[in-house]
Parts: C-alpha cells; structure tokens; sequence
C-alpha cells in the first residue's frame, strides 16, 4: 500500500509547478510573438535603410566621370548587424556594393520588396524607371540572437520566481490549513480514553462535514462502550450472587448430607459451581479488556497496586511469591488501576499455576514502569510459548484451567499500549517461564 503524503506538500509542489509550466508556456508564447515584432522591426530598418541608401547611391553613380565601373564602400552605421547592400543595373551589372559582400547571397537583379534565403533577409527596391536596381542583404543568424536574447531575458525572472513561489506557496498553505493542523494535533493530543467531541468550527467547509461525522462516530463509540461496562458491572453482579447462593445451598447439603453418593455428588456439582464463577470471574475480566477503559485519566502508581495485588495472593498461595519494588518512590503510568491488578493477578496466577512444584514466584517492578514475572518449571516450546497468548490455549502443564489468563493480559496490554513479551527459558535461568511487560511511563 501506497503511505499517505502531505496535503501541504503535495499544495505547495503542485502550486508551484503549475506556476513554473505556466511561465514556461507564456514565456514561449511571448518568444513567438517577440521573434515576429523582431522581425517587423528589423525589415523596417531594413526598408529605411534601403531608401536612404538608395538616393545616394544614385546620385553616385550619375556624378561619375570615369565609365561606370564596380566601386566598393564602408557600410553605412545606419545599417543594422552586417547589413550588405549592393546596386547592379537591369543587365546585372555591379555598380556599387558594400565592403564584403557577398554576391552569392543575393537574388536576382530585379528582385524587389523582401525575400528570405536559409541564411539571409533581402530587400530589393530600384530607381530611375526601373534602371538601377538596390537590394539589402542581413544576416537571420542576427535576428535569431536577438530572437534568443529576449526570450532568456524572459526566462531569467524564473530563476528568482521559482524559490519565490516555493516560499510565498508554502507560506500561504500553511496559512489556509492552519485549523486542519489544530485539529490533527488536538486528534493526536487526546488519550484512548477520551471520547469527548473536537471542535470543528475553524475548520474549513469541505473538512468539517468529515470531523463532524468523526464526532458522530466517537459520540456512538462512547454511548457504546457506556453500555458494555454497565452490561459488564450488572452481569457480574447477576453472575455472581445466584452463583454464590448456589454454591452455599451445596455446601449445606454436603454437610447434611450422610456419607455415600448423595455427599460424593455434592462435592462434585460445588467444585463444578467454584469452576463456574471463576469461569465467570475471568469472563468478566476479558469484557472488561476490551470495552476500552483500560486507560486512566490520571496517572496511577503501580508500586502501590502491585503491592495490594501480591498481598491477596500471597495469603492463598502455596509457594512465596517474592515481590521487588524501585526503593525509590512511586512508578507512575497512565493505565486504569483495575486494569493493572487484572493483568498482574493473571501473571501471577499464571506462574502459580504451572510453575515448579515448591519453588517460589518472582515478581519485580522496575522505575522504567516495567513488570516481570517468572516461574520456574520446563521449558516450553516456541511454537507453543507464540500461542499462549490466544483464547482458550493452555500449556501442556498439568495445572487447572481455561486458557484465559495470558489472553486477558494480552489484552489488556495491547489496549494500555504496552509491549507484552513471552520468554522460555527465563532471562539469566536455564528453565522457567518469564512474562514481562513494559507500560508507558506518565509524562512520557
């Protein structure tokens, strides 16, 4: 897939090519039409000097006492860029031409008005009834050097107008999307928990009718998610209490109950009901990892929960749980404190489950918001260790359970935005199980 590029950058190089390919086809256009006023100009030079010229050599020719002979002059400094002229009679004889002329670029004797040649302009004009005849000869190559002249003049602003344009371009772009960057930054500023609307009103008309239906989207989402964790807070509830007055009636009836089958079967269906609400109680858990609030408006110190949540377990636990805290004060991190004691408990639950008959559990909490814990016991298989963190998957310990317990921290993590790794062998041990996970850090 093609990454998205920048609506300022595509504006400001679009703008400015077409700028660019605009001035390159004026100034193109404006080299035509200077190269023909160039051309108009230079044959009334030509016309001018022609009848200027044309009197006098007349009259030179007529005041001569010698027989009419060839005679060469200077050119005229009337005459533009290499003008040669030369005056010949009706029989095509040279009576007059200018200095280095040369006769093969002229036309016939009698030529009049103007005529081009691949290298010259000629004009011809003639005096005296047609007797004697003047024809001009300029070089094109002068007209097109003029022609070049004035087009790179043209072409020379665009060396300036190019960085210009880029600059006043960019300058007016970032101007008119000055409200779509606060509304990319107010987007980017927001948390995962905060639903609340964006204002749209600086924005302009073609965008806003886009963010306000992103507003739509997020005031759906909310209403959603509003109703998913009441649905999860009263389903726990309901869960639990019928479960809880079941199970107790059991109890009673296993206690009342004579020794025989009627009291095997009690203990059965109450060790199938304690099955069924922690089922439920981890059911709860995983709704609650994914309904979304996971993240807390103000940052939590996880030193305390971690705590807390290892002083519960340890007072059920059959194995010591050694737990490792910063000396140094608290470790704050923006994740919702409920969240965090479900994900450390199923860690931890996790490593009591199948870790190593006797042998104790280490949970450590770093000052860089880093929680790990590890287990001894086997080590696992890496195509097994990649899929523990799935619904439903267990390990290949024998240890009780659903196969929820990674899955609802995976979940957790993901939602939190923290990075969740798995690792058997342990870190510095030959054996053993390590899951750590790496929370964002408040301020950071």
């Amino acid at each position: 897939m093609k990454a998205a590029g920048s609506l300022q950058k595509q504006l400001v190089y679009g703008l400015t090519l077409g700028i660019v390919v605009l001035w390159l086809v004026a100034t193109a256009l404006s080299g035509l039409i200077v190269q023909n006023r160039l051309d108009d100009a230079f044959d009334d030079a030509m016309q001018g000097a022609a009848q200027r010229l044309l009197p006098l050599a007349v009259m030179d020719i007529l005041n001569r006492e010698e027989p009419l002979t060839q005679q060469r002059v200077a050119p005229l400094n009337a005459l533009p860029g290499q003008v040669a002229y030369l005056v010949r009679d009706r029989e095509g004889t040279i009576l007059l031409q200018s200095r280095d002329a040369d006769l093969t670029v002229f036309g016939p004797p009698t030529m009049q008005g103007f005529s081009t040649t691949p290298t010259h302009r000629l004009y011809g004009a003639s005096a005296l009834r047609d007797t004697l005849f003047l024809q001009v000869a300029e070089p094109l190559s002068y007209r097109r050097k003029a022609a070049r002249d004035a087009t790179f003049g043209l072409l020379l602003p665009l060396l300036l107008l190019v960085p210009a344009s880029l600059l006043g371009v960019w300058l007016f772009v970032r101007f008119s999307l000055r409200s779509v960057r606060s509304y990319r930054r107010a987007v980017e500023a927001r948390g995962v928990g905060d639903l609340s609307p964006i204002q749209t009103a600086p924005l302009p008309l073609e965008i806003r009718p886009s963010a306000d239906a992103v507003n739509n989207l997020i005031d759906r989402l909310r209403r959603a998610l509003e109703t998913e964790r009441r649905f999860t807070a009263n389903s726990a509830h309901e869960l639990r209490t019928p479960l809880a007055a079941a199970l107790a009636q059991v109890q009673r009836l296993r206690h009342e109950a004579a020794d025989g089958p009627v009291k095997e079967r009690a203990a059965q269906i109450e060790a199938s009901l304690r099955e069924l609400a922690r089922l439920a109680e981890k059911l709860m858990q995983l709704a609650k990892a994914e309904g979304g609030s996971v993240l807390a408006e103000v940052p939590q110190d996880l030193a305390m929960l971690l705590n807390h949540v290892v002083g519960d377990l340890q007072r059920v636990a059959t194995v010591p749980i050694q737990l490792t805290l910063p000396p140094d004060g608290p470790v704050l991190s923006p994740i919702d404190a409920d969240a965090f004691a479900i994900l450390a408990r199923n860690l931890i639950e996790n490593a009591l489950k199948y870790g190593a008959p006797g042998r104790p559990i280490n949970v450590e909490l770093t000052t860089d918001a880093r929680l790990t814990v590890v287990n001894a016991g086997d080590v696992l298989d890496p195509a097994e260790l990649a899929q523990l963190t799935e619904r439903f998957v267990r390990g290949s310990g024998r240890a009780p359970g659903y196969g929820l317990g990674l899955a609802i921290v995976s979940t957790v993590a993901t939602a939190a935005r923290a990075e969740l790794k798995l690792a058997s062998p342990a870190t510095d041990r030959a054996d053993g199980f390590q899951a750590s996970v790496q929370f964002p850090v408040a301020g950071m």
